[in-house]
């Protein structure tokens, strides 16, 4: 018997603090720790809603070994104290990893199969590397038909940057901006309320007294953003992927730590406990490149996204491209005619951050609110992913 297919609202969105890895602010942070504060955050905001009804835990993770291994969704899900009939399951599509949980989460809830799911995504690049820590890939990549499937994603950059003949000067004009756009939302307190502020503790031993010195501080601000960041300062770095080639760290992403959670629930659910939704989940969508020149993955992945949610490209508000790289943003924005106004308005990872797995979970959040902070319709989350994908989520302001 087939179940009647069910609209999936978002009624709660939230994240940490962005901490710049490996030496940041939650470099001594477990990121099972990490996501554990901001899952009990994502639930008390919903408090007419008993979190007995959760089904299910959906968390996105790019490298889900070490200490965000053992399926950390299950993990976090008792370590917060949840209901033991809360599940947990640990998704991975790198850098989709978040967005992809919301769309599994709002598919389940569609199909009628759940009405209460939690979903959302956790990384940690200062206790799990980029490649995690014994990476171990099929040599059958580095034959000629596979070789893209090899490269760096420093090196694929490079190729678009090549290909789509966007230069260096560009590359660190769009990073100067990234920041400049950063540090004033900051400033004018827009972070605040996607924001949870997470409480990090420090174990000192006291030689003295033999004993260990605990100590705890609250955080509550990303801290990748450089208020001096200007285009000579970013002229004076080098090339860090090819000899002669134009994409550096300075407008490269920044390796990153933290977690966004999203509540997603029916509209039976909305009505029965009088719920106010924050936004209704449109559409998502995955599309596959050439390994080789993966950072311009969106550009596909975009067009079925609004088909999906039956809008155009020009309806969208408010657009949340992850700038993994300035070169293959920039791609991006090119072949689509993105309006640079709509794309990342309050800045990107090259100045934010890119805690990998957990990023479009916090880019989710961060829509969400800028949506209903600005009375805007439709926005979107897309981002590039490792291997020659891009992905895209639509959600509606509600």
């Amino acid at each position: 018997m087939s179940k009647q297919v069910q609209e999936a609202y978002i009624v709660s969105a939230t994240r940490s603090p962005i901490g710049k890895a490996p030496r940041g602010m939650f470099k001594n942070t477990r990121p099972d720790d990490l996501l554990v504060q901001v899952l009990r955050s994502v639930v008390a905001q919903v408090p007419g809603l008993d979190p007995a009804l959760i089904a299910d835990a959906i968390i996105g993770c790019a490298f889900p070994e070490a200490e965000q291994g053992f399926n950390v969704a299950r993990n976090a899900v008792l370590l917060a104290g949840l209901p033991t009939s809360v599940g947990g399951v640990t998704v991975n599509r790198y850098c989709a990893s978040g967005i992809t949980a919301i769309a599994m989460a709002a598919d389940r809830i569609r199909v009628g199969e759940c009405d209460v799911l939690i979903a959302g995504g956790i990384e940690s690049m200062s206790m799990v590397p980029m490649m995690g820590h014994h990476p171990s890939v099929n040599m059958s990549m580095f034959t000629d038909e596979n070789i893209g499937m090899a490269y760096g994603m420093g090196l694929t950059a490079e190729k678009v940057a090549t290909q789509w003949s966007i230069s260096r000067e560009a590359q660190d004009k769009f990073a100067v901006e990234s920041h400049r756009r950063a540090i004033a939302a900051q400033e004018a307190g827009f972070f605040k309320d996607e924001t949870t502020p997470v409480e990090i503790v420090t174990r000192t031993p006291n030689l003295a007294t033999g004993q260990i010195d605990i100590k705890t501080r609250s955080v509550d601000t990303d801290e990748g953003a450089r208020a001096d960041s200007t285009l000579e300062s970013l002229a004076k770095l080098r090339p860090a992927f090819a000899v002669k080639g134009s994409v550096t760290a300075g407008n490269s992403s920044q390796m990153s730590d933290g977690a966004g959670v999203l509540v997603v629930v029916s509209e039976k659910i909305l009505r029965q406990h009088n719920l106010v939704p924050l936004a209704k989940f449109c559409s998502f969508a995955v599309r596959g490149v050439a390994p080789e020149i993966m950072g311009i993955g969106p550009k596909l992945a975009i067009p079925a996204a609004c088909a999906a949610a039956g809008i155009t490209q020009d309806q969208l508000d408010w657009i949340e491209l992850n700038e993994a790289f300035a070169a293959q943003a920039l791609a991006v924005i090119k072949d689509l005619a993105l309006d640079p106004a709509k794309v990342n308005p309050m800045g990107g990872a090259i100045a934010l951050g890119h805690p990998l797995g957990a990023t479009g979970a916090i880019r989710a959040a961060t829509t969400i609110h800028a949506m209903r902070r600005n009375k805007l319709k439709y926005g979107m989350v897309t981002m590039c992913v490792g291997a020659g994908m891009g992905a895209a989520g639509i959600f509606e302001r509600m």
